[in-house]
């Protein structure tokens, strides 16, 4: 299950995060004398490279192409996730679909909940398992990686991700489906992996340069991967063919094998032997640093700041969390309340995604990244402010007595991407003012597995609060509460 979390604020999320190896360690800038540069644990900025116009190093490019392949095939889905739940509801009668509404009917009956709405509480816990596997597995694919190499550990995770397409294109019962999940979070490491590559090849000079083909990717990616899913999905739709999905799946499988094949061939190892960790355990060690929620919020891999960066820092990652916690819930469900809202066909949801990602392209290829260090804090907050009026605008929107309902959706929509295109790179840029040079990459992993730990528990609870209350109330109520992260970082300052 794909949390629909996606689109460019994914792209400039893993555009910012600067990172030397999956357990956090980013390269230090060279200073004089050829040792690092650290400053007192507080904002920090690396020196001017030497030649701004350094060439990147030529597996950047594989990675942008493997990326692209990977990022197309993952997103086909998106689109078609409502009509996906809604045909095991109706077809899976025998089977785990129909077990899990066994479970919940007396709940159901209490709480006059349609039938059709049981599809966004599965498809949230779906979401959310998929996410929370994601979250484990990606560090410990990394520690793998830290001791045999990148190329083993990305082709391992790209057949993974193979296997799981091969799953979802047989999955003719529920149960199958939940498996092809299953095994998709546990090898979506590739993302993590590529970003240990880009470091392992860059250097403050062309770090940047590698970053941006990341997010070149993710903007591509979640704009046509929609689209190309939905279209496959509606040609099948023509042939009256109960198995629809079948077409987008295999679409999906061939990309990703291809994947594999590019990979195979054109991938040249960038971690030397010298430069692996010595064991696995000891690797290991360190990715569950990343696992440990305790240690995550309080930021303890970070040492040597001062008590008031700390505070900041903290309630930076705090901020952030609930942030993402708040809005993935929502955006995950978004998809369930246009097809139950206004009909939505896959075809029209991938129009939808197209929207929202082109919107969130033109703003951060126009002005966000333009935005002077200065002022990063206010736009950080002036994103988070235009999350509130987004959702409020869809959760209106939802109610079938509004006139110019469709108006009230789309202007929901654009405040959505515009208030995406801000939060995430201006967050992850405050954050990364914060420790030494040798520090960064602790910084930027623990806020990329405080993320991935909020997308985790977004979906199952906002889709359990639009099963149960409706999804009006949800959306209203959830942007209220978005003020909390917004009044969060106005204190961080």
């Amino acid at each position: 299950m794909v949390v629909t979390r996606r689109s460019a604020r994914l792209a400039q999320s893993e555009q910012e995060k600067e990172v030397d190896s999956v357990d956090g360690k980013l390269k230090g800038s060279p200073g004089k004398n050829g040792t690092p540069v650290k400053t007192n644990g507080t904002a920090s900025k690396e020196p001017t490279p030497s030649s701004a116009k350094e060439k990147s190093h030529p597996m950047v490019f594989i990675v942008f192409i493997s990326l692209l392949l990977d990022l197309l095939a993952f997103t086909m889905i998106l689109p078609l996730l409502p009509a996906l739940m809604e045909l095991y509801r109706s077809k899976d009668d025998s089977g785990l679909f129909q077990w899990l509404l066994n479970k919940v009917e007396y709940f159901q009956q209490i709480l006059g909940v349609p039938d059709r709405y049981n599809s966004v509480l599965f498809g949230g816990f779906l979401g959310s398992l998929f996410s929370f596997l994601q979250f484990v597995a990606s560090p410990i694919m990394g520690a793998f990686s830290d001791r045999f190499g990148r190329k083993p550990a990305i082709l391992i995770s790209l057949i993974g991700i193979s296997s799981s397409y091969v799953l979802w294109a047989i999955s003719t019962n529920f149960a199958v489906f939940v498996l092809a999940r299953i095994v998709g979070g546990l090898s979506k490491g590739n993302v993590s992996l590529f970003l240990a590559v880009i470091a392992d090849v860059s250097n403050s000079a062309t770090r940047g340069k590698g970053m941006a083909f990341v997010g070149i990717a993710f903007s591509v990616g979640f704009v046509l991967g929609p689209l190309i899913g939905a279209l496959f999905a509606q040609w099948s739709y023509t042939q009256e063919s109960q198995t629809w999905f079948v077409v987008p799946a295999s679409l999906a499988l061939a990309l990703a094998l291809a994947d594999v094949l590019f990979v195979a061939v054109a991938f040249k190892e960038t971690l030397p032997e010298g430069k692996r960790a010595k064991s696995v355990a000891s690797s290991v060690s360190q990715a569950f640093a990343y696992i440990n929620v305790i240690d995550l919020f309080k930021f303890s891999a970070v040492s040597n700041l001062d008590k008031q960066s700390q505070n900041r820092l903290r309630r930076i990652g705090l901020t952030y969390f609930l942030y993402l916690f708040l809005y993935s819930g929502l955006e995950f469900t978004l998809t369930f309340l246009t097809y139950h809202a206004f009909g939505y066909t896959p075809m029209q949801q991938g129009k939808m995604f197209a929207f929202i990602g082109i919107t969130m392209a033109v703003l951060q290829g126009g002005y966000v990244r333009r935005i002077p260090e200065e002022k990063t804090h206010w736009a950080a907050r002036l994103g988070l402010l235009l999350t509130v009026p987004s959702f409020q605008f869809v959760g209106l929107a939802a109610s079938p007595s509004l006139p110019y309902r469709q108006v009230f959706l789309y202007i929901g929509l654009f405040l959505f991407a515009a208030s995406t295109a801000f939060v995430v790179p201006c967050m992850s840029t405050l954050a990364a003012q914060y420790g030494s040079h040798d520090q960064k990459g602790k910084v930027m992993g623990i806020l990329r597995s405080l993320g991935a730990l909020a997308r985790a528990l977004g979906p199952v609870i906002a889709s359990t609060a639009y099963w149960s209350v409706g999804s009006s109330f949800t959306y209203i109520f959830g942007a209220c509460l978005l003020t909390i992260p917004w009044y969060l970082i106005k204190k961080a300052k």
